[in-house]
């Protein structure tokens, strides 16, 4: 059965269709990259210029005087390295430990089958409907005096972890996928001799790289541009993230020192997409199955 489009196969094979048609599609592509890599321009370039030409009006769209002091002063006067590992350190950790217990806890609900699995699952669910900013006092007591232990995770990298380990969202998209997976595959690994854990380590994740790229996105992401929990539990200045020490750092600094730091702070976000965007598209069809 043929598809029905706008313009017919016929006109498209014409020249002046082709010729129509290729303006138009290089036209659209243009304006849209247009409209996405500008921002980013503004920003790279906005870090070159004088601190009097970045609020001259109108703009200049290109400075009159490339500069990279900006981005020199940014890394020096700021600190940045230190502010970046300990983003680093944060968001790494929270990572894999999201990593390991959601796709744990998404395994065991979709392919173990506990007793009363579906009501846990209720449960974990209804925890998105309670918004974020209800949780950060309760949060913020259980980390300043954990119970029974009774020991203080203030400046402390664990503070940053454990509340972010349990992520109902990510944990229901791992379940959603798992749930996709053929239970033929697993049966047949089951016959050769797998045990549940060999499973999922050796069927389950290489099948799972999709989903996983997305997953690792959306977990380093919301600890990475997280403000408003690090700004409590940090209050050493010294082990404040990125986010945090940009606000703290900027009453003081110049307008290109500030934005300067702040493309650098996005570069590590911009390369940790690119890296997983392409396991993404390679786990497509990597994890494909015929059924």
């Amino acid at each position: 059965m043929s598809t029905r489009t706008l313009v017919s196969p016929l006109a498209l094979a014409r020249p002046r269709g082709k010729a129509v048609y290729w303006t138009v599609f290089t036209g659209v592509v243009l304006l849209f990259a247009l409209a996405f890599l500008f921002p980013a321009y503004w920003m790279v370039t906005g870090a070159m210029k004088s601190p009097d030409e970045v609020t001259r009006t109108p703009p200049t769209l290109v400075p009159q005087h490339w500069s990279l002091g900006g981005y020199t002063d940014a890394w020096d006067l700021m600190d940045l390295p230190t502010h970046l590992w300990n983003t680093v350190v944060q968001a790494t950790g929270a990572w894999i430990l999201q990593f390991v217990l959601c796709t744990a806890a998404a395994y065991a609900l979709s392919k173990l089958k506990p007793a009363f699995g579906k009501l846990i699952l209720g449960g974990i669910l209804a925890t998105l409907m309670v918004p974020a900013q209800a949780l950060v006092v309760p949060k913020y007591l259980t980390v300043a005096d954990l119970p029974l232990i009774h020991t203080s995770l203030l400046n402390d990298p664990l503070g940053i972890w454990l509340p972010a380990v349990a992520n109902a969202f990510n944990l229901y998209l791992l379940k959603r996928f798992f749930d996709q997976i053929p239970r033929d595959v697993l049966e047949a690994a089951e016959i050769d001799g797998a045990g549940r854990l060999r499973t999922l380590w050796s069927i389950v994740l290489p099948m799972s790289r999709p989903v996983l790229g997305v997953v690792s996105i959306f977990a380093l992401v919301a600890v990475w541009q997280d403000f408003l929990w690090p700004l409590m539990v940090f209050s050493d200045t010294d082990k404040q993230p990125i986010s945090v020490a940009l606000v703290q750092l900027s009453q003081n600094i110049q307008l290109t020192v500030l934005i300067a730091a702040m493309v650098i702070a996005s570069i590590p976000m911009v390369v940790m997409f690119l890296v997983f965007q392409r396991h993404i598209i390679a786990g497509i069809s990597a994890g494909s199955t015929k059924g």
